[in-house]
Parts: structure tokens; C-alpha cells; sequence
């Protein structure tokens, strides 16, 4: 089993910055990728970016050059910067980990973008 704890979210006015974390404990040694989802009310859930354990990354196109994924090895943790934030951004962060037997979720943590 795979712990996951996000936090970070909050409240920001647009063109801001906000930096989540997500801390995973249990059986780690196991995991393939580690990512970050968002979801909007009344919207399904969608990638927002992922990092394999070889450092290769992956954003959707309407993060691109503006959110950047990291990892702390040592601490087990993904970071998700998010910078010129705008109004759209607002959804439930969810941070999720993929091993070889199955993929974990996170509780989620709110971003609020303000105009």
C-alpha cells in the first residue's frame, strides 16, 4: 500500500504562483510515475502532469511552460510549480502514483485562482 499526502493548495489571484506537494509513504520502491491530476466541478478528472522514475515528464498542453513537475527522491515527494496562474486553473488537485500492481490517489487539495 502507497500513503499519499498533498498539500499546498489555496487561494491565489491570477498571474500568481503556488508550489503542491505530495508525500507518499508505504511500499514506494515500487512506484512507476508519480503525477499530478486536476478536476473541476461538474468536469472529469484530467492530467495535469506526470514524471517517471527515469525523469521524463509529461503536461498537458494547457500547463505547458507554465507548471513544472519535480521529485524529491529522498524525501518521496512530487512537487507540482505552478506559475502565472490564471482563472482556469481552479480544480481539486490530486496527486496520484503509479506502481506495478496498481495506481494510488491522493485525497486532492483545492487551487483557487481569482480574476
Amino acid at each position: 500500500q502507497v500513503q499519499l499526502v498533498e498539500s499546498g493548495g489555496g487561494l491565489v489571484q491570477a498571474g500568481g504562483s503556488l508550489r503542491l506537494s505530495c508525500a507518499a509513504s508505504g511500499s514506494t520502491v515500487g512506484i512507476i510515475v508519480m503525477g499530478w491530476y486536476r478536476q473541476a466541478p461538474g468536469t472529469q478528472r484530467d492530467l495535469v502532469a506526470t514524471l517517471t522514475t527515469s525523469g521524463n515528464t509529461k503536461y498537458v498542453d494547457s500547463v505547458n511552460g507554465r507548471f513544472t513537475i519535480s521529485r524529491d527522491n529522498a524525501k518521496n515527494t512530487v512537487y507540482l510549480q505552478m506559475n502565472s496562474l490564471k482563472p482556469e486553473d481552479t480544480a481539486v488537485y490530486v496527486c496520484s502514483v503509479r506502481t506495478v500492481f496498481k495506481d494510488y490517489w491522493g485525497q486532492g487539495t483545492q487551487v483557487t485562482v481569482s480574476s
